[in-house]
């Protein structure tokens, strides 16, 4: 779709004049452009990162600014205090002319935007151990910056996003309802996350007995998600802060060990090449702890284990559950695509249960 972008950007606060914009990243839900403007003062040409917000998807934009909007003031001020570059660090949201983090245009869409941090590189995954400790440092520092701030101030804007006990009950429910007959062909996957169900209020149930904090967790904590210094291949800035809500630090790392500690992709239909790698989770973790530890809790770094098993598990039944529905959330290439990815999942799960005292044992030495 075609949107006038030098009439959006004329709504928001900026010292600058359009000249151009192109599309930007890799996203799949918002619309991401890079827009260049000459500066009204020195002439000179800077970019601004400037998104259409997918507000089927997240349904209360407000309140997604708002989250945002908080964080990233209260990071910047982190930043400056240990005399760090906030315009590089943490995302820079402009106001658009009425004062608001957001613009609604003539067709009810909703516009944001960001500094463009200049000098620095994405990655879909990590090309060296070094890249996925980096990625863990990150994500760590950005758990401890946050561990002071009111979590409970936070709008949940995709509500029960990593609640685990209620995605196993949707899949309890589709699966029992079968209305598509695939159930009958997916037996052993049904089995296998039935035979898992108490493991999934596990920690669900130590936060509702207040044995876990809540926290401001990112929940989508994959290396794309992080701006890296093209030289030191350190991270300069979490990015893509959409589904920043209340939820357990436990998600964050389990998220990343979910995705980087498997030797395959997602959707690997040779389950054969589909591993745990315990060295790259020994990896990932030291970098989280690193930056994070003295802000968690013992219980909450004990059970980080708990954390890398159950996204995972979580994962899995929604793949599945998306697959006995007929493949109506997730996106699908071929046929079975849901099905694929879910055992993937599983694979992984199995294998951190042979391996759990290891893994156990490697967060204590840490």
């Amino acid at each position: 779709m075609q949107y006038n972008l030098k009439s959006v950007v004329e709504n928001f606060k900026i010292d600058g004049t359009y000249i151009s914009h192109e599309p930007y990243g890799a996203g799949h839900i918002n619309d991401t452009f890079a827009v260049t403007f000459i500066d009204n003062k020195s002439n000179g040409n800077f970019r601004m990162i400037v998104q259409r917000i997918n507000h089927n998807i997240f349904k209360d934009v407000p309140g997604l600014m708002a989250n945002i909007s908080g964080v990233t003031d209260f990071l910047r001020d982190k930043i400056k205090a240990r005399s760090g570059n906030a315009d590089r660090e943490t995302l820079t949201v402009i106001r658009a002319n009425d004062n608001k983090p957001y613009f609604i245009d003539g067709d009810g869409n909703y516009w944001r935007v960001y500094i463009f941090v200049e000098d620095t590189l994405t990655l879909q995954m990590a090309e060296s151990d070094e890249d996925f400790y980096n990625c863990g440092a990150s994500f760590g520092k950005f758990i401890g910056d946050l561990a002071d701030y009111p979590a409970a101030n936070l709008h949940e804007t995709i509500p029960n996003f990593h609640h685990t006990a209620k995605r196993f009950e949707t899949f309890k429910a589709v699966a029992a309802a079968d209305k598509l007959g695939r159930a009958k062909n997916v037996k052993a996957e049904i089995d296998f996350a039935l035979a898992r169900e108490a493991d999934a209020s596990f920690l669900t149930d130590k936060i509702d007995n207040g044995e876990l904090p809540l926290r401001v967790t990112h929940n989508d904590t994959k290396l794309n998600n992080i701006l890296m210094d093209p030289t030191t291949r350190k991270g300069v800035c979490v990015i893509d802060l959409d589904t920043v809500m209340p939820g357990l630090a436990l998600y964050d790392f389990g998220d990343s060990i979910r995705f980087g500690a498997s030797t395959a992709a997602e959707d690997e239909t040779d389950l054969s090449k589909v591993n745990f790698d315990l060295n790259l989770y020994e990896v990932y973790a030291k970098g989280f702890l690193g930056e994070s530890k003295s802000q968690l809790t013992p219980l909450e770094i004990e059970l980080m284990p708990w954390g890398a098993k159950l996204m995972t598990f979580e994962c899995g039944i929604r793949f599945l559950t998306d697959y006995l529905e007929g493949d109506t959330y997730f996106k699908i290439h071929r046929e079975h695509h849901n099905l694929d990815r879910c055992r993937t999942q599983f694979k992984l799960v199995a294998e951190m249960e042979k391996v759990w005292d290891k893994m156990a044992a490697i967060i204590e030495k840490i």
